[in-house]
C-alpha cells in the first residue's frame, strides 16, 4: 500500500470522505486526524454559563439584593414559628408554662431545631457541652428552679459567656426553648463534660398541657 493510499484510509480501512482542506495534517498511527471542531451552539452555552455565573455571584454573594439558603430558611421558620404561635398567643415564663411546653411534641420538635441552630456550637446538638456547660446532668450554675433557665436565655450569664438571646428570638421562641433545655434533663449524651456547679432538686412533674390541641377523645 502506498502513503498516498495510507493518508486515504481511516482506522477502519475504509477510503476517508473528509475534504483534505478539513485534514488537520497530524498523523497518528497511519490514522489522519480530521479537523472537526466545536460547534458554534456549544461555544456559546460555555460563554453564557460564565456570564451566568459572574451575574450570579454579583448578586447572591455581593450585592443585598441577594439572600443565603440559611437566611432563607430562618425567614421560613419565623414565619413558621409565627403561625404555629399564633394559634396559642403569648407564653408565660413561668414553671407550669415551661414545664407543660415538654409534652408538647410539635413545639419540642420546633425547639430542637432552635437549640441545633442556636445553641448547638456550645453546648453541642445533644446538650452534653463543649465550651457550654453539660445541660443532662443535675448540676446547674445559676439556675435553682426551670423558669431560671428562661431568664439565662433571656440574659445571658458568665459575665457573657453564655450569651443574651432577648433581643435574637421571640418571647415564645425562649419559652420553648428552656422547656426544651429542661426535657434534655436526665438524658445520656455522648461524652458529655463533667457536671459543673450545684446539683439542684428535680424539675416538678408537668401539668397537663394548656397549648396542645384537644385529642379526639376529649372534643
Amino acid at each position: 500500500m502506498t502513503p498516498s493510499m495510507t493518508d486515504s484510509l481511516t482506522h477502519s480501512g475504509k477510503p476517508s470522505t473528509a475534504p483534505d482542506g478539513n485534514l488537520t495534517g497530524h498523523i497518528y498511527d497511519d490514522i489522519q486526524e480530521y479537523d472537526n471542531p466545536t460547534p458554534g451552539w456549544w461555544h456559546a452555552i460555555f460563554v453564557a454559563t460564565i456570564v451566568f455565573s459572574i451575574g450570579y455571584l454579583l448578586v447572591w454573594d455581593v450585592s443585598i439584593m441577594g439572600s443565603s439558603i440559611s437566611e432563607d430558611w430562618e425567614g421560613d421558620q419565623r414565619a413558621e414559628f409565627a403561625r404555629i404561635f399564633g394559634t396559642v398567643g403569648a407564653l408565660n415564663h413561668d414553671q407550669q408554662t415551661i414545664l407543660a411546653q415538654t409534652q408538647n411534641p410539635q413545639f419540642m420538635a420546633m425547639a430542637k431545631g432552635l437549640f441545633i441552630g442556636n445553641c448547638a456550637a456550645c453546648h453541642k446538638r445533644d446538650g452534653g457541652g463543649d465550651v457550654g456547660v453539660n445541660l443532662c446532668d443535675d448540676s446547674y450554675k445559676s439556675v435553682k428552679h426551670v423558669e431560671d433557665l428562661f431568664r439565662i436565655i433571656t440574659d445571658g450569664a458568665a459575665g457573657g459567656a453564655m450569651p443574651a438571646w432577648k433581643n435574637r428570638i421571640s418571647d415564645n421562641e425562649r419559652v420553648v426553648l428552656a422547656a426544651y433545655v429542661a426535657s434534655l434533663r436526665g438524658t445520656k449524651p455522648n461524652g458529655g463534660k463533667p457536671p459543673e456547679g450545684e446539683v439542684i432538686a428535680p424539675w416538678p412533674a408537668p401539668s397537663p398541657n394548656p397549648t396542645a390541641p384537644p385529642s379526639p377523645a376529649n372534643k
